[in-house]
């Protein structure tokens, strides 16, 4: 592949000195005389943005100091200077018909500092392909654990060009919230704000969504994408400690006695977020591969459901179980309690609250394929998931359990 060249001749003496003496303090020359292009940067030609960019000193008596791009956006191109000074080179693909400035600082052998701007645009690649970018949730209000998604048209599995789709997605918040996206797979990246916990979260995410070449058209609306708009949950977490068989949140100065998966059959541990209300469900133990007819076997009519696993795992009335609630675990996996209070819990959370399960003898909640069990990432795991991330430690299995439904 070709290479972008931007050649910086530097050469001593080109800069005068301040009033005393010190190069160093003197304001910095224009070196636009000592810079000549090469390649596609040149006045009235589109750059290809697949080839890299480089900046290299002609000048062994000078030096590159330092070296910005960004494009009309305001997001940067990354790159690596040489130790020396002698090059810098671009170490992320350039967008499709962006427009890009181009600051470089330069030193000669006696310390003055020299200076150059150049602004270019690229063209179309030499493939037309495009890729869509599908964002989730829709449009609509969501609790506080909602992770934003985005589903790619087409796999992307080069390092260097995931980073460039990251670069493109913008996400903005409302206060403003950092956090950072996570490829769960080839074609699907989630975002999460970066903390212990949900906090408060994303309310609106927008993305340039045009993308060509296996490179996004950056800062351009090539496709259209709705963004979802949320406002902050104003619902706390939703905590069952199993062994306790109680639900930590309060139905006015009472706690919520509940009923969660006996041996066998443990709830998942961990956080989870809801992801449906579903006011009437049947549920048939043939689903959980319980043969019919067996001692574990069941087919019952269930009301008020949150479902907050697709393997089938919900909070939802369990009346045949009300007198073991506060004091057992009699459930298939799914957390029981009485109708009154299910149907309260299911009137109270909305999709995107959270509904945390701890002490349970049940395996992790899974963090991709059954739900969302982001938040059982901690921000550690999370950024190794990104390919913008510089150093990347071993990243957890994102494989999913899938099962059938339980009760």
């Amino acid at each position: 592949m070709g290479r972008v060249l931007l050649v910086i001749a530097l050469g001593a003496g080109v800069a005068g000195c301040s009033s005393d003496g010190s190069p160093l303090s003197a304001e910095p020359y224009d070196a636009s005389d000592r810079i000549s292009f090469s390649g596609s940067i040149e006045a009235g030609k589109e750059a290809d943005p697949d080839k890299p960019l480089e900046v290299v000193a002609e000048d062994s008596d000078g030096r590159i100091t330092d070296v910005t791009v960004v494009d009309a956006s305001g997001r940067s191109v990354a790159g690596e200077l040489a130790a020396d000074g002698s090059r810098w080179h671009s170490t992320s693909p350039l967008a499709a018909e962006a427009r890009y400035t181009v600051r470089v600082s330069t030193e000669d052998e006696d310390g003055a500092p020299g200076r150059k701007v150049l602004t270019f645009t690229t063209g179309k690649p030499r493939s037309a392909k495009r890729l869509a970018v599908t964002f989730g949730p829709g449009a609509g209000t969501y609790g506080v654990g909602q992770p934003l998604t985005a589903e790619l048209s087409d796999p992307v599995k080069d390092r260097a060009e995931r980073a460039v789709v990251e670069r493109s997605l913008k996400v903005e918040s409302t206060p403003a919230v950092a956090g950072g996206w996570h490829w769960v797979d080839d074609k699907k990246l989630h975002y999460r704000p970066g903390s212990t916990g949900p906090p408060t979260p994303p309310s609106a995410c927008a993305a340039p969504g045009g993308h060509q070449g296996q490179r996004p058209a950056a800062g351009r609306q090539d496709q259209a994408a709705d963004h979802p708009h949320r406002r902050p949950g104003d619902r706390g977490h939703r905590r069952g400690h199993a062994p306790a068989h109680g639900l930590q949140e309060r139905r006015g100065d009472q706690e919520i006695p509940v009923t969660t998966g006996k041996p066998g059959f443990e709830t998942r541990n961990g956080v989870k977020v809801v992801l449906a209300k579903e006011p009437f469900v049947r549920m048939r133990s043939t689903t959980v591969g319980i043969a019919e007819g067996s001692s574990e076997s069941y087919d019952l009519d269930v009301r008020f459901a949150t479902r907050v696993t697709w393997s089938g795992e919900y909070v939802h009335a369990a009346p045949w179980s009300v007198g073991s609630q506060g004091y057992a675990n009699v459930s298939h996996g799914c957390v029981g309690m009485s109708t009154d209070n299910a149907e309260w819990f299911f009137d109270t959370v909305r999709e995107g609250d959270i509904v945390k399960v701890e002490n349970s003898a049940g395996e992790t909640m899974e963090p991709f394929g059954n739900g969302y069990g982001d938040w059982n990432l901690d921000w550690r795991q999370w950024q190794a998931g990104s390919a913008l991330t510089p150093t990347k430690p071993q990243n957890p299995t994102a494989q999913s359990r899938l099962l059938p439904q339980t009760t």
